[in-house]
């Protein structure tokens, strides 16, 4: 199978590559080929793929909100044009997108059947990028996770270890609750996924939630940085404005295709053992 994997060298591309090792793969990542560009659509055409799988995104949240312009032309203008090769070609696509386009004012778990409600101009972009796919495209799988973290990345369990490192005090909100998500496991349900013709919106996490404090305290514990001092608070100011309660339900997958993921406990402690080997 030929594939094409865009935002190849971010922390879910390298775990992508290693999930479809042994297909032929189109890697498009900065500085190469930017998604951006309306050139991406030739480059993704001429190498004839069977699938493509894109991940490329701004995900700079708050630098988002500083940047409009420059969100809305990567996350959806970017995602309209890969979406165009793909019905250039007549190719699935497969589309990353996030629990952010929820806003996050529920007490429940969001299933995918759920009406969006972005808040910030990264969900804004995001969404726009969703809307692009269904337009465009008739064959679609649209993968929203949440909390990324994987090897080399830059993500919330590298701060919490980096800050660890330089002692003091680390404040950490108590009042922001997600699902964690471990980018191997994810790139393997996504493997998973698209063996199956049944296209639509999919939520792909590993089971169960919980606070931005648990998970810290929880990175701390598995990195053996008992001795850090760890803070709850309520209060964090951020240029944009985040979802408080996005929690994502894994129901289409689960229930239809039998794919789920382990709890974010287990995924993290491997991530840690992992990152002391690597």
């Amino acid at each position: 199978m030929r594939v094409v994997i865009t935002g190849a060298k971010g922390q879910l591309g390298r775990s992508l590559r290693a999930a479809f090792a042994g297909n032929e793969l189109l890697l498009i990542d900065l500085p190469q080929h930017s998604v951006a560009d309306r050139g991406i659509i030739p480059v993704i055409a001429d190498f004839g793929p069977d699938l493509v799988i894109h991940g490329a995104a701004i995900t700079d949240v708050d630098g988002c909100e500083k940047d409009p312009p420059t969100a809305y032309r990567v996350n959806a203008l970017g995602t309209r044009n890969v979406a165009l090769a793909c019905q250039r070609l007549g190719a699935p696509m497969l589309y990353v997108s996030t629990d952010y386009v929820f806003d996050g004012t529920r007490d429940e778990p969001y299933l995918e059947y759920d009406e969006p409600n972005p808040t910030s101009v990264y969900a804004k972009s995001k969404l726009a990028g969703e809307e692009f796919v269904r337009d465009l495209l008739s064959r679609f799988y649209i993968v929203r996770t949440a909390w990324l973290y994987g090897l080399r990345g830059l993500n919330f369990v590298e701060k919490m270890l980096k800050l660890a490192e330089e002692g003091g005090n680390v404040f950490v909100v108590a009042n922001e609750f997600g699902s964690p998500t471990y980018a191997p496991d994810l790139a393997e349900a996504i493997a998973r996924l698209i063996q199956h013709p049944l296209y639509g919106i999919y939520h792909l996490v590993n089971e169960g939630s919980c606070s931005r404090y648990e998970f810290a305290e929880l990175v701390l514990e598995l990195a053996g940085k008992n001795d850090v001092s760890l803070r709850p608070t309520t209060f964090y100011t951020r240029a944009a404005r985040v979802p408080r309660q996005a929690v994502l339900r894994n129901f289409c997958a689960a229930t239809q295709l039998g794919i789920s993921m382990r709890p974010w406990e287990e995924a993290l402690s491997a991530y840690c053992e992992e990152r002391r080997n690597a």
